[in-house]
């Protein structure tokens, strides 16, 4: 995902405006610890995602998430959009 200014460009999508920062800084975290994943690595680590959200009381409401997901998708490259959407199929399966 290309980056402006140290930040990726997905986070200055005007439809994220109302999103807070900590939560857009939460998930960049999230995309970049899951880059190198595996299929076999990913089911645990968004486990350990999950609590850690849990933790720092972060939490996205289903309008955030789409216009989260549509800002990503549209920087992704196609092996990142890929990798996205096996992340999503098994976040959809717990």
């Amino acid at each position: 995902m290309a980056e402006q200014a140290g930040k990726p460009r997905w986070m200055t999508e005007p439809s994220l405006r109302d999103i807070p920062q900590e939560k857009l800084d939460f998930l960049q975290k999230m995309v970049f610890e899951s880059r190198e994943l595996s299929q076999k690595e990913l089911l645990p680590f968004l486990m350990a995602l999950a609590q850690r959200s849990r933790s720092a009381n972060i939490a996205f409401s289903s309008r955030e998430m789409n216009a989260i997901i549509e800002a990503i998708r549209k920087y992704s490259t196609p092996e990142e959009i890929l990798k996205m959407n096996q992340i999503m199929r098994l976040m959809q399966r717990r």
